[in-house]
């Protein structure tokens, strides 16, 4: 066949390829995805990280707690006239510059690390403190690291929510510090379900932690969240969230700056005593 013969058929075929990509690229997203789009949901509120994406996220992250529970001992002094394991109610507030970095491995499968850069935080004793412990004491510096795995075992379907577990460890980088990081090695296991609806979409989670300072596994962290798209560029967040008898409601506002960037505002108020009274965070979550 001559040359001059072939070019009309190679002109249809890349015509009816293109068409055919043109058409699944504009295909929209099932209903039960509106809010979140595809991926594997991290730890973040509200966020899903796709197949070979990258996640930074440096944020800032302010707390402050009328009732922070602390026991003397763990800053090396005695209780004179205590009995037993009660301990006491002070004033705690903490500064601290984060760094959150996450690659998704598959549609399945994500790594996250999370690096507590600079932290600083200021505890002043209870009044029915009698320890020799200051009144004021105060701690900075590097906090701490963490890393998590975590794998969406069943996607979504119109019928079935998702499923996905996640595997935590905390190192501890504290040797002598108590405000700040961990002491010992930290790990937790858990498990979620998504669910997408007209009205929004829910994210449950709970887990199981084992403590190495202390040697105890006990009730991790627990959270029911919910995510609604307003538009193309506003997504909001709202969360119940716990570990034991510490429980938070958290809002968070996320504004798509542009393609790849988006701003993250989110604070935090405690439910029970022990609880951060006042928690707000603020970052700006890149994508590549």
């Amino acid at each position: 066949m001559r040359r001059s013969s072939i070019i009309p058929y190679l002109l249809s075929l890349a015509i009816v390829l293109l068409a055919t990509h043109a058409a699944s690229a504009e295909e929209p997203l099932p209903d039960y995805l509106q809010d979140r789009g595809p991926g594997v949901p991290t730890s973040l509120f509200g966020t899903y990280i796709e197949s070979g994406q990258w996640m930074v996220y440096p944020f800032y992250e302010y707390s402050s707690n009328s009732d922070e529970e602390y026991d003397p001992r763990e800053f090396g002094f005695p209780r004179p006239g205590v009995v037993g394991e009660e301990e006491f109610f002070g004033e705690g507030t903490q500064h601290e510059a984060v760094l959150f970095i996450g690659y998704g491995f598959s549609d399945k499968l994500a790594i996250e690390f999370e690096a507590e850069l600079y932290a600083s935080a200021i505890l002043d004793k209870s009044a029915l403190d009698a320890s020799p412990l200051p009144a004021r004491t105060k701690e900075s510096g590097f906090a701490g690291a963490e890393a998590q795995l975590r794998w969406l075992w069943r996607g979504e379907t119109p019928e079935r929510p998702a499923l996905y577990s996640f595997f935590e460890v905390e190192f501890p980088f504290q040797d002598t510090k108590a405000l700040i990081g961990a002491t010992d090695v930290e790990f937790a296991v858990g498990a979620g379900f998504i669910r997408g609806f007209d009205w929004g979409t829910l994210n449950g989670r709970v887990s199981i932690a084992y403590d190495g300072a202390e040697s105890k596994v006990e009730l991790g962290e627990y959270a029911l969240e919910y995510l609604k798209r307003v538009n193309d560029r506003w997504r909001l967040v709202a969360t119940l969230e716990g570990e034991e008898d510490e429980v938070s409601i958290i809002g968070e506002a996320q504004l798509t700056l542009r393609p790849g960037a988006m701003l993250k505002l989110n604070s935090g108020f405690g439910v029970t005593k022990k609880a951060a009274n006042f928690a707000p965070e603020i970052g700006i979550l890149f994508t590549f």
